[in-house]
C-alpha cells in the first residue's frame, strides 16, 4: 500500500526510487514501473473525486486530497490515465506521511535523477509539476496551521 509512506526519509526514498529504476535500461520497462505503482496506489474516497479536488494543469483528470495526522501529511490521489496515475503513486510514496517541513525542503531530485522529467510529453512533464506544486501548497497550508497552535 502506498498511501501512508514509510518511516524512511524523502531522501531515502527518493534513493530507494532511483535505485529500484536504474535496474531498468529501457524506458519501455520504466513505464511499465510507473505504470505498475499507480495500480497499487490505494483507492481514493469518491467524494474527493469532485472538481474541488481536481487539479488544474493536467491533460488527464487528476485528484489529490490531503490530511493533517499529527504533524505529518497523508495524500491520496487518483487519475483517469496510467502513467499520471503511476506519477502520482511515485509522489506520494516520496511525500506522504511526512511533516510540511521535510515537504518543503526536499525537492524532488528523483525526477531528475531516474530522468522521468526528459521522457515524458510536455503535457505530462507539466501535469507532473503541477502535482507537485499541489503537494507543496498543501504541504504549506497545513504547516500555517501548525504554526498558528504553536
Amino acid at each position: 500500500m502506498l498511501v501512508k509512506g514509510s518511516a524512511m526519509t524523502i531522501n531515502e526514498t527518493q534513493d530507494k526510487i532511483v535505485k529500484e529504476f536504474e535496474q531498468f535500461s529501457e524506458w519501455e520497462d520504466k513505464y511499465k514501473r510507473i505504470i505498475e505503482l499507480g495500480r497499487q496506489l490505494s483507492a481514493i474516497d469518491e467524494t474527493y473525486k469532485t472538481d474541488k479536488y481536481k487539479l488544474n494543469g493536467c491533460q488527464s483528470q487528476v485528484w489529490i486530497n490531503a490530511k493533517l495526522e499529527g504533524d505529518k501529511i497523508i495524500f491520496e490521489a487518483d487519475s483517469d490515465a496510467a502513467i499520471v496515475k503511476g506519477l502520482i503513486a511515485l509522489l506520494i510514496k516520496v511525500y506522504s506521511n511526512h511533516t510540511p517541513d521535510e515537504i518543503l525542503s526536499s525537492p524532488p531530485e528523483f525526477v531528475k535523477k531516474i530522468g522521468i522529467d526528459n521522457h515524458l510529453s510536455l503535457t505530462r512533464r507539466n501535469g507532473l509539476g503541477a502535482m507537485l506544486k499541489q503537494i507543496q501548497m498543501y504541504a504549506a497550508a497545513f504547516k500555517a496551521v501548525i504554526d498558528k497552535t504553536k
